[in-house]
């Protein structure tokens, strides 16, 4: 059974417990766009000012988060109903932290931040719903920063890609080189490379020329504080 735009906003996190009433009056009052992407089009570009809210209502979208200082790019995808980066609304650096492109035709409700402010922030529920999310992503990322660089190699790489990743499952793809991995993690370059080949040989990765590429994250991620 096809899901109507309603049901679809209220599976995402922001509008969950909110009535059918609350939610026909923020349509009435709150100026909404409508965009359709391609295959292939961007939603947004890294760096960027976060201005809006863009919801994805359906389709699949490509993550490219690139790190020009630590030289690394990392991509991931994720499917629909989502919302793209509530955190970069607000805060010291309102500008989006990756570049989103539709894998597939991929349709978007968007919604000013002056709207946000003005309409959607009376309604005691939107408001519980964005501070819940906002402190559950500060205490997972605050939580995972405590392992960046605790037990072995296998360990420190696994903790390196959980702290960037959106995701802790599905399928990621990362370019850097074995030096820089290991710069990044406070290691050799000889154990990262030994880990990563390890990895290929239990047909958890794929090696690459300066990437490495991972069907299903969940997979490694169970590796994690094992003896072998």
């Amino acid at each position: 059974m096809e899901l109507t735009m309603y049901d679809k906003l209220l599976q995402l996190p922001l509008f969950q417990g909110m009535s059918k009433f609350d939610f026909t009056d923020i349509l009435e009052k709150v100026k909404i766009h409508f965009n359709k992407y391609e295959p292939g089009s961007c939603l947004v570009r890294q760096d960027t000012p976060c201005n809006q809210l863009i919801f994805v209502l359906d389709g699949e979208v490509q993550i490219e988060s690139n790190d020009k200082t630590h030289k690394y790019t990392l991509w991931e995808n994720f499917k629909s109903p989502n919302v793209i980066e509530p955190y970069s609304l607000f805060g010291m650096r309102p500008y989006f932290t990756a570049s989103y492109t539709a894998v597939t035709e991929v349709n978007t409700l968007n919604i000013d931040k002056s709207y946000i402010l003005n309409e959607l922030c009376r309604y005691e529920v939107f408001n519980l719903n964005y501070m819940n999310m906002l402190s559950n992503r500060s205490q997972v990322i605050y939580n995972k920063l405590w392992n960046a660089h605790i037990g072995k190699t296998r360990d420190k790489i696994i903790n390196f890609l959980l702290l960037r990743c959106m995701t802790p499952y599905g399928a990621k793809k990362l370019s850097i080189r074995m030096e820089d991995l290991a710069r990044l993690i406070d290691d050799t370059r000889i154990n990262v490379s030994n880990v990563l080949n390890d990895l290929q040989n239990r047909g958890l990765i794929q090696l690459g020329r300066r990437t490495f590429s991972i069907p299903e994250l969940r997979e490694v991620v169970q590796l994690l504080d094992k003896k072998d």
